[in-house]
């Protein structure tokens, strides 16, 4: 494709994707990144406004773009090490190591650290919540021996026949697999079932807690009779059960009251030919009620909330609390309508589980439990796409305001920015920029990116043309962020990541410095947009 085409498509492209634009030459969309001087840093030309970097020591090139950030900013923002799933370990307690490491690293090198994240639905260690709280409930184990008589007499014993024929066999008979146990019974003994028994071995029991006792039985003739009896003391006894020609299962409740119990078939009171399989005895497992479960996800949250301020405390000194709580529509995100990623084993949403039967009001006693550990410290809300949704945008100052008006300590507003070069509009830029603005918070812009390629397929792979794009919609976003935010509001800017390939964007080459660490346009535009900001 020549280069006349290319740029007719491309100006095509931006000329739809920013008509919020009064005139093409607005966006700069001829622009191939000259930018002018860019002697010195980020930092220095920021003031006393923030500039940050998301850093993960799991990165290729951690160690070469870690400089960078100690040069080019006052801030760094971890991008993995302080998520729950980082810190919670599979029996709930929290290990800080990388966390600690990364700390260690940044304040050494004198960058501040911003904590993230406190509550998210997302890389979570969901299975240990789930657990923690009753919303999954291990299966019990199998406590019997041989239960389904595959193994002959192994487990059993009989202990009365009175005339009766015991077998431990094979065949056709059985419920399920091969084996089974078969009782002929040639009398009726009227009210004295125990004069057939036999009786299972020894298993392991708590006094006071319940097993569910069950086997699979059948009679050669309708109305035969059976029943369970427990030993070898203090006996329980089971009604008696009417047994017909067809399978069906009995199962029995028992609490116990030994360390050890036995269970026994009763089988002498009607003469008959009986067939049992499938025996089994497990601890019965009580499902929490809902208040049981919302209570123990509330637990579960404070103890990570209140741990990870806490043990911070002093070092990280703002925090994102909440994060990504709405939709793109601007509903409150649940496990409904997020869908099918619900079933991951890192994902948990505590807006299913509120402590009061609120769903939006989990956010209420996040920023409560992080503003108790550390009452000094400045607490955000997060989330992203809200310079691409007015509804978003409206949503999210509607929810702070409710959630200040419920007791929540909320110092600022995050906003991601995770933007495209042609495709994020300039109105919808400063529209959000306007409404975070009136809520009279901090606002910060926490993860900022910017994308130029389209699809894996898309030959513009970082063309002077689509650089200079992306340059100026950085200098935009800087640019409009000055414009709307008043100054005492601008909490800074974190730019997610600085090599391209170390971004979790890295086939669209979001960031301000390329494969080699060379400064892209971008760069200098970001540069110089906070150079001239004010002016």
């Amino acid at each position: 494709m020549n280069y006349k085409l290319k740029y007719f498509m491309f100006a095509l492209l931006a000329a739809g994707a920013l008509t919020s634009c009064s005139k093409m030459k607005d966006i700069g969309i001829l622009n191939t990144g000259n930018y002018g001087d860019t002697s010195g840093t980020l930092k220095s030309v920021a003031g006393s406004m923030a500039i940050g970097f998301a850093a993960y020591q799991g990165d290729a090139n951690y160690a070469k773009y870690f400089p960078i950030i100690a040069k080019e900013g006052n801030y760094l923002t971890p991008g993995n090490e302080m998520k729950h799933g980082s810190i919670v370990q599979s029996d709930g307690s929290l290990k800080f190591t990388s966390a600690d490491a990364i700390v260690s690293q940044a304040t050494a090198a004198g960058l501040n650290v911003f904590g993230h994240t406190l509550c998210w639905h997302s890389q979570q260690n969901a299975t240990y919540i789930k657990s923690y709280a009753g919303i999954t409930v291990p299966a019990a184990t199998e406590l019997l021996t041989n239960p389904g008589f595959e193994s002959g007499t192994n487990g059993w014993s009989v202990f009365n026949t009175n005339g009766a024929t015991i077998t431990f066999t094979t065949g056709a008979n059985a419920h399920a697999g091969t084996g089974y146990m078969q009782v002929v019974n040639p009398t009726s003994q009227t009210g004295n079932q125990w004069k057939v028994q036999v009786s299972s071995a020894a298993f392991a029991t708590t006094p006071g807690k319940q097993y569910i006792i069950s086997y699979w039985v059948k009679a050669a003739a309708s109305g035969g009779s059976i029943r369970l009896s427990t030993g070898p003391s203090a006996a329980q006894y089971q009604g008696d059960q009417t047994i017909g020609t067809a399978w069906q299962q009995v199962s029995w409740t028992i609490t116990a009251t030994l360390t050890s119990t036995t269970f026994l078939f009763d089988m002498g009171q009607v003469a008959n030919t009986y067939y049992i399989d499938d025996a089994s005895v497990k601890e019965a497992v009580q499902t929490p009620s809902g208040a049981q479960v919302a209570l123990k996800v509330d637990t579960a949250m404070n103890k990570f909330i209140t741990g990870m301020v806490t043990h911070y405390k002093g070092t990280v000194k703002a925090w994102d609390v909440v994060n990504e709580p709405l939709t793109d529509n601007g509903t409150l995100r649940t496990g409904t309508n997020t869908g099918g990623v619900a079933a991951g084993s890192d994902i948990f949403f505590w807006a299913d589980y509120s402590y009061n039967g609120v769903p939006k009001d989990y956010a209420v006693r996040a920023f409560q439990y992080a503003a108790a550990a550390d009452p000094a410290a400045l607490l955000f809300i997060n989330d992203y796409n809200l310079e691409s949704s007015k509804a978003k945008t409206d949503s999210m100052v509607a929810y702070i305001t409710y959630l200040k008006g419920k007791g929540a300590k909320i110092d600022g507003i995050g906003t991601q920015m995770h933007c495209d070069a042609l495709t994020t509009t300039y109105t919808g830029i400063d529209y959000m920029f306007q409404q975070l603005a009136a809520t009279g918070l901090q606002v910060k812009i926490s993860e900022l990116d910017v994308t130029i390629k389209g699809s894996p397929t898309d030959p513009t792979i970082g063309d002077p043309q689509t650089l200079g794009y992306q340059a100026a919609m950085y200098q935009y976003i800087v640019n409009s962020y000055f414009k709307y935010v008043p100054a005492a509001q601008r909490y800074g800017i974190t730019v997610w990541g600085v090599d391209d390939p170390d971004s979790w964007r890295a086939a669209k080459l979001p960031l301000l410095w390329d494969k080699n660490f060379a400064k892209k346009p971008a760069y200098s535009a970001v540069f110089n947009a906070l150079k001239n900001a004010g002016k």
